[in-house]
């Protein structure tokens, strides 16, 4: 087959410049692609032509650091890859801006906080606000405060925005979403009706974790445990028959919450001791003991206090054992006041229980438990010190203070219940890497709680529902009043529900707005509904749900990818997307997960300038999905080393000419079957999310096609063996670079459409992938293989005499199988030239060696 030839109709157009550089091609470049709209998503096309993105929306509350630079070079390069190979792109781009995260940073970067009980400031200035104490935060109304969480975001999307362009991720601009814009508001609040409709969504009065700093409700997904130091306190409880009974616990603050002891049915040292009460000590409560599975006899003295609630052991006691509710702990992290002696708080010497409450109410929990147990001590409760432990404590993930339970009204979805079906869509889903399955089923079949979908903050999506108030002004939960889909997005706490009068908000008989907004998880759940726009363009969605791919790492399998599959599968009946790619984190050099709070974050920009974007993706490509990589300075160097050789070969090769360009030399045809297999390689690991090998092997053959291809024939290339011979190396060599731009094209995007544009025409961006039967057909890749090995024999020998590649050699003589050594003949005329080689010499043999002997006296 011979080489398409746009390669000699080009040359008149061909402007190579005189000293290619990387500077300013990421200004350059960037500006092109925008004005050309070359990445940019053609609707026309149908779903099977279609590669839909569900693109991870970043937190701009926060800042991107080089972890996000490598996962979002992940996905970048597959729809490149995808682009290029015939796929119309569907690549949105969100910015997750609602949540604790920009309340935070609002709160830090403006000194306000918000008080919903504030009117609202239509007139509200952030610039004259008076500030009485610089160091207390103002407070601001609720509407005013999310004014100023709308402005912030808007500033920090802007500087996301330039990362992302010069980063070269080709995302469609055009197809841009954020998680508190109108429409996401309006399929989140759309979605949460579709649930309750479906009967998948309540609300209930129930045990809930609670972080007590940000005063909210968390999911289970966003727990985790850490290691903490703590105490065992063994403490003594009265028994009826004037005996005691000794307890362990970690909490001795929550002994006025305490509703029940629980020991395990099979241990026989608290037999008799079941069906009985017992009395705390100080408050004086007689308690029920009973057995239970989950107590655990080898635990401290093998029977537990049951407390309401310390954790959620707890939970699952009071719900099955079907005990009173005693809370103490208020929403503040704080214990609360409470009365002995009367209903639920019945106490054998009420006098005495309140005096111990009094003690403890208005700290502190941590405070609480020290003083309580200067009053155990007091009370003769106290056996022996307290024993140091080193126990998992539950954090929320942006927490500082351990998690507690508190009694609350939320909103819940019923998760339990579709266990089974969310398992079996994980395993339909293609996972990249496969093992981050057994991550998600591992999830999945220990889920214990609802998910909590409520929270108890102000800048995010509002339930659109509002709740009657009876006479006496109490809500009436059992009869919501939810909003027509017609109406969304709503505030309920603005709007006004049919047949009332904004007058009634807040009065008896009137209306209440749902105070809370949703979880952050719940709106980001729906990143492929929003992104495909679900409800408002069915002809776009029908081409473009289910998705392609997630992209996306490994942390968030719980919370991001597990909300997703569920969502779906409730609202569709079917995965969001079938594949799912995994990227794993970057750790500094010394192996540790980057973090601000260790101060070894590394700033993106930082790098770009110092090395350019196209060398900070090699580094990304070169990590493996699924896979933790340490940032490395070293292979941005080499990225930035092998995208200015790119233009620096790219000169080279184009700047050779000939008469005729067909391809007939020998090696020249073996140095293109070796790329066709090489394209066959990287081809094979990109269909199957392996970029990293991909990788791997176009640039081992570029360096290859550099260091030994360009040197064997560029004597041939000038014409010392006639026009012929000359014409077959340039047609090689170009179309040996025709095929490598487009192969490293999603991997440096700025260097090789910077070369591209030299001599052809539009974005090597949307040309296609290259295949074999872009390169002539025939050709022994071994008579390339071993040409290469002898020239690097001669060069490595005149290396280590300090001698220029020019210096003439004597004899070569070569060593190997007879079949190799004849694939060496028809390139031994290039081996002569590139070598400046006298004589080579060959002998049979099962042992394979190449001596050099240099010409010393024609040096």
């Amino acid at each position: 087959m011979a080489v398409v030839p746009p390669l000699l109709a080009t040359l008149a157009r061909m402007q190579v410049p005189e000293k290619p550089s990387l500077d300013g091609l990421e200004a350059k470049w960037g500006e092109w692609w925008e004005t050309a709209g070359t990445y940019r998503f053609d609707r026309s096309r149908t779903r099977d032509q279609i590669f839909a993105i569900d693109t991870p929306p970043p937190t701009v509350s926060g800042s991107l650091h080089v972890g996000h630079v490598m996962s979002y070079t992940h996905t970048d390069l597959v729809a490149r890859f995808q682009r290029m190979r015939g796929k119309e792109v569907f690549y949105p781009i969100g910015w997750d801006d609602n949540g604790l995260a920009t309340e935070r940073r609002v709160q830090n970067y403006f000194g306000v906080r918000c008080d919903p009980s504030l009117p609202y400031d239509p007139a509200f200035d952030i610039a004259s606000l008076e500030r009485p104490d610089e160091d207390e935060p103002v407070a601001v109304s609720r509407r005013n405060f999310i004014d100023l969480c709308d402005r912030l975001t808007v500033e920090d999307e802007k500087a996301f925005e330039d990362l992302f362009r010069r980063a070269g991720w080709s995302v469609d601009w055009n197809h841009s979403y954020t998680t508190i814009g109108e429409r996401s508001r309006r399929v989140s609040q759309r979605a949460f009706l579709h649930l309750v409709a479906k009967g998948v969504a309540y609300t209930a009065e129930a045990p809930t974790m609670w972080d007590v700093d940000f005063n909210t409700a968390v999911a289970q997904a966003e727990i985790e445990d850490r290691e903490q130091d703590g105490l065992y306190h063994r403490i003594a409880f009265d028994r009826e028959d004037g005996a005691t009974v000794e307890v362990e616990t970690s909490r001795p603050e929550l002994l006025p919450a305490c509703v029940a002891l629980v020991a395990h049915p099979g241990d026989a040292r608290y037999a008799t001791l079941t069906g009985t009460t017992v009395l705390t000590p100080m408050f004086r409560v007689p308690v029920p003991v009973f057995t239970h599975e989950l107590a655990d006899p080898e635990k401290g003295t093998g029977i537990a206090m049951v407390c309401t609630f310390g954790d959620l052991t707890d939970v699952t006691w009071w719900r099955e054992l079907d005990l009173p509710l005693r809370v103490v702990v208020e929403k503040d992290g704080t214990i609360g006041a409470r009365t002995f002696g009367g209903p639920g708080w019945e106490s054998r010497d009420p006098v005495s229980a309140n005096a111990a409450m009094n003690r403890l109410a208005g700290r502190t929990v941590k405070r609480a438990r020290g003083e309580s147990v200067e009053m155990l001590r007091e009370a003769g409760s106290l056996l022996g010190e307290p024993q140091p432990i080193r126990h998992a404590v539950k954090f929320y993930e942006k927490g500082e203070r351990p998690l507690e339970i508190i009694t609350s009204r939320q909103w819940f979805v019923p998760i339990l219940r579709f266990q089974d079906r969310l398992i079996a869509r994980g395993e339909e889903l293609s996972w990249h890497p496969a093992h981050m399955g057994t991550r998600y089923r591992s999830w999945v079949e220990n889920l214990n709680q609802d998910w909590c979908i409520s929270r108890q903050r102000f800048f995010g999506v509002p339930f659109p529902v509002w709740f009657r108030l009876d006479e006496q002004g109490l809500p009436r939960y059992e009869d919501p009043m939810y909003v027509d889909e017609a109406a969304l997005p709503i505030d309920p706490q603005e709007g006004v529900p049919p047949g009332f009068t904004s007058e009634q908000r807040g009065i008896p008989g009137g209306f209440i707005g749902d105070p809370d907004v949703m979880d952050t998880w719940a709106t980001s759940s729906l990143t492929p509904q929003i992104a495909t726009l679900w409800g408002e363009d069915p002809d776009l969605f029908g081409r473009l749900f289910p998705m392609d791919l997630r992209p996306q790492a490994h942390d968030i399998i719980r919370t991001w990818l597990f909300y997703t599959v569920f969502r779906s599968e409730i609202e569709h009946g079917s995965l969001p997307w079938t594949n799912a790619a995994i990227s794993g984190f970057v750790l500094d050099p010394d192996r540790k997960k980057m973090s601000k709070s260790k101060g070894n974050v590394v700033v993106p920009t930082e790098v770009f300038e110092r090395h350019s974007a196209d060398a900070v993706r090699y580094w990304a490509g070169r990590a493996r999905l699924g896979i933790d990589a340490a940032f490395d300075e070293k292979q941005m160097k080499d990225g930035r080393r092998l995208a200015i050789k790119v233009l620096n070969a790219s000169k080279f090769t184009l700047g050779m000419e000939a008469e005729s360009t067909s391809i007939i030399e020998p090696l020249d045809l073996a140095m293109l079957a070796s790329l066709r297999a090489t394209v066959d390689a990287a081809t094979d690991a990109l269909d199957t999310y392996e970029h990293a090998k991909a990788l791997d092997v176009t640039e081992r053959f570029f360096w290859g096609f550099t260091d030994d291809y360009l040197e064997l024939v560029k004597q041939r290339a000038y014409g010392v063996r006639g026009a012929e011979a000359a014409g077959s190396a340039v047609g090689a060599l170009r179309a040996a670079l025709d095929v490598l731009l487009r192969a490293f094209a999603p991997f440096l995007p700025y260097a090789t459409e910077e070369v591209w544009s030299w001599w052809r025409e539009g974005s090597v961006h949307r040309s296609p992938w290259p295949v074999p039967a872009d390169l002539p057909d025939g050709g022994d890749p071994e008579v390339y293989a071993i040409a290469a090995e002898v020239l690097t024999a001669v060069r490595r020998k005149k290396a280590l005499a300090k001698l220029s590649l020019r210096a003439p050699v004597r004899r070569v003589l070569v060593r190997d199988t007879r079949e190799r050594l004849a694939k060496l003949v028809p390139a031994e005329a290039d081996l002569h030239e590139a070598g400046n080689i006298e004589k080579i010499e060959s002998i049979d043999s099962d042992e394979a060696s190449i001596e050099v002997e240099l010409d010393t006296d024609g040096s």
